[in-house]
């Protein structure tokens, strides 16, 4: 049968199927077209969509990081590096589709954006990239690298995300960049790019909602981290037999919410704050009940809020003992003047009988200074007569110690400081004692440079000499310059003599 001839007439009915397949095809063809290009206005109608929404989001949380600095500063940091990044890649793509379409007239004439040409040519060239085409990848590789490094390891679910949104990793059969746009009709590979905007919108509005939602949802966790359980008396003070009363109240506690102002008893104290919370310093006044009455002042969404407070305590005379404590802990330290305070309440401080052992008191009214002596125990002895005739006798005793030993630094560091060759030939060489209670100023006078393959050179004062810029000149980069046998003083007390200042070692970067 088909090698039977056929007539003129059936040879006119094959080629009609023929041009009516083709027909069918090509409507087919202009339709899938048609309905990319729907497919991108919506998209496109979409993004303006999100960007107004993200853009509500970014002022939200810049007014935040106003409101409340320590606690959404850092996110609002975040979200505006992301920002800046999404927009420049936002950008580039934007740029590219106008070039896309440059010899478009009517940009919605969806049925005429059927040929490959243009990506053909602009990404490709035979079976390598083109200088435009590696650009279009490496342009999403660091975009996706740049909010990956942003966000850092706390938000593994949206790195994730953005990690499957921009993924250019080509598979075993074909590579990325040909399986996505090469060979593709004109408004397939436009679709296809508003769409990576879309990502980048989505990636914008995912990155805002994980800040202010983790935040949000942090601070709301009942941890005790978060909330502290408050015990709220009706007094301060009881006598023995009588019964305790108050409520237990669950406390928001966060260290980073910051008051923008604080007054207590009509006086203004927000310099107080510390860590979130308000640090009360005030005289305790005379005998009875005593009433501390304020507000605090937050910023939210811009306008103050005010939050009252009110407590009550009492002051309670005759107690049996003194109180003596170290402002610098339990410890003195032989060849400082260490600040020692005493009181006994209901008793001035001009009314105390104050003396020590193993060392020399000195100062009046509660403050005095103390200077020790060889020995390791010094005491501290309190003596008062209260109102009632009793006479109260109390001691404290505090350990003897030398000062620690100092620490040879160069730009204000310990141990192993890196830094260029010429730098340090002009860089003084200092002492201090890091982690120690007193700030003292300690005074370089001489110290010693080795310099491997060198011959060790002493210096006088704080800076390298002619000799000692002469054998780092032969350093080489790696060399590690070791400054030991450093000479120091304590500024203002010449008597005392410190410990062996631990040597600083100078690793040469250049």
């Amino acid at each position: 049968m088909a090698g039977a001839k056929m007539s003129a007439r059936q040879k006119m009915i094959n080629l009609m199927y023929l041009v009516f397949i083709a027909m069918l095809a090509l409507n087919m063809s202009k339709e899938v077209l048609s309905a990319f290009g729907f497919m991108n206005k919506e998209i496109v109608i979409s993004n303006q969509a999100t960007t107004k929404k993200n853009n509500i989001s970014y002022e939200g949380l810049a007014l935040k990081a106003d409101d409340q600095p320590e606690k959404f500063r850092p996110l609002n940091q975040k979200a505006k590096e992301i920002k800046a990044a999404s927009s420049t890649f936002y950008t580039y793509l934007a740029d590219l589709k106008n070039k896309m379409t440059a010899d478009i007239e009517d940009k919605e004439d969806y049925e005429v954006m059927d040929k490959t040409d243009f990506l053909d040519s602009y990404f490709f060239q035979g079976d390598n990239y083109t200088k435009e085409g590696q650009e279009f990848v490496d342009n999403i590789n660091n975009y996706r690298e740049k909010v990956i490094a942003t966000l850092g390891p706390k938000f593994n679910n949206l790195i994730e995300r953005t990690k499957f949104r921009f993924n250019t990793t080509s598979d075993t059969k074909q590579d990325w960049l040909d399986r996505r746009y090469k060979g593709f009709p004109l408004i397939a590979s436009l679709t296809n790019i508003t769409q990576l905007q879309a990502n980048i919108k989505n990636t914008e509005s995912d990155v805002l909602t994980e800040l202010l939602g983790g935040q949000l949802e942090a601070d709301s966790k009942l941890t005790t981290n978060n909330y502290k359980g408050i015990v709220s008396l009706n007094k301060t003070a009881y006598f023995a037999g009588e019964k305790v009363s108050g409520q237990v109240v669950l406390g928001r506690y966060d260290s980073n919410l910051v008051p923008n102002k604080v007054t207590l008893n009509g006086r203004d104290i927000t310099s107080s704050v510390q860590n979130g919370q308000v640090m009360l310093d005030i005289p305790a006044g005379n005998v009875g009940e005593k009433t501390i009455k304020g507000e605090i002042t937050f910023m939210q969404d811009g306008k103050p809020e005010v939050i009252p407070f009110e407590s009550k305590y009492s002051v309670i005379a005759e107690p049996s003992s003194a109180v003596v404590s170290a402002d610098k802990m339990n410890v003195v330290y032989r060849g400082l003047q260490n600040p020692i305070s005493v009181s006994l309440p209901g008793v001035s401080g001009n009314n105390l009988k104050v003396s020590a052992t193993g060392g020399r008191l000195t100062g009046s009214n509660s403050k005095y200074s103390f200077s020790p002596g060889s020995g390791k125990i010094a005491t501290i002895n309190v003596s008062a007569k209260l109102s009632s005739g009793k006479t109260v006798n109390s001691k404290a005793i505090f350990r003897i110690k030398d000062i620690p030993a100092a620490m040879g630094s160069a730009r204000g560091q310990f141990g192993v400081v890196r830094m260029p060759k010429g730098s340090l030939a002009n860089t003084p060489i200092g002492a201090g004692l890091p982690d120690f209670e007193f700030d003292l100023k300690l005074k370089v006078n001489s110290f010693k440079v080795k310099v491997p393959g060198q011959v060790t050179v002493l210096v006088t004062g704080t800076r390298f000499n002619a000799a000692a810029k002469k054998a780092l000149g032969k350093a080489r980069r790696g060399d590690v310059i070791t400054i030991y046998d450093i000479n120091a003083s304590i500024v203002g007390n010449s008597s005392y003599k410190l410990q062996k200042v631990i040597p600083v070692s100078i690793e040469l970067t250049n």
